[in-house]
């Protein structure tokens, strides 16, 4: 695990918007801990570290609270829609060597045929994979492909520990020809066929 994904947490004494206002004020983000049966903690994390962190989607965090090292999942984060302002952040207990259910990044890779496009249908794919050791995104490449390949999401290569939630007849992604081409090329064949032949 990283450096940067250790955090120090203090137990909140104090709740309420009050006392979430004042926190924030101090460079301080609310957070909750709960999981594996455990009644929910209520701490406190330092927001800038905290914000690095959460940029990456299913950020592990080990967080340090009173001296104790505890393996946690970023949940759910809460934003204040205007200012963008971490308000809240949930986090799950994780014990190594358990699987956990996540929604992992789609991403494109290549240049599809010469004059088609590669439409992303899907951006997420939810897995059930190792706790710690949860894919940053998954990788499709639409190299060379021509308009009319379909990708669905049982085609995509998984690690043998990683396990497709979603339908495997999910569209992930689409090759087609740019909008307009194929009335273009009718026009075009159109025009010609309407043109008197040349004596």
């Amino acid at each position: 695990m990283s450096e940067n994904n250790k955090l120090q947490a203090v137990v909140r004494e104090n709740f309420g918007k009050g006392a979430a206002r004042k926190l924030r004020a101090v460079g301080q983000t609310p957070a909750v801990i709960y999981g594996h049966g455990t009644d929910p903690k209520h701490i406190a994390v330092e927001t800038h570290p905290l914000s690095l962190i959460i940029r990456h989607a299913n950020a592990l965090i080990e967080l340090d609270l009173d001296g104790k090292k505890e393996l946690v999942l970023v949940k759910d984060v809460q934003k204040d829609p205007v200012r963008q302002i971490i308000e809240h952040v949930d986090l799950i207990i994780i014990k190594k060597g358990e699987t956990v259910e996540v929604e992992v990044p789609i991403v494109i890779v290549g240049e599809p045929f010469s004059g088609t496009n590669a439409l992303q249908e899907l951006n997420t794919l939810r897995l059930s994979v190792p706790a710690t050791n949860i894919p940053e995104h998954i990788e499709v490449s639409v190299e060379g492909l021509e308009a009319g390949t379909h990708i669905l999401a049982g085609d995509l290569k998984l690690a043998s520990d990683e396990t497709l939630l979603d339908t495997p007849d999910h569209l992930v992604v689409q090759v087609v020809l740019p909008r307009g081409a194929d009335e273009a090329e009718e026009g075009e064949e159109a025009a010609e066929a309407a043109e008197p032949a040349a004596e």
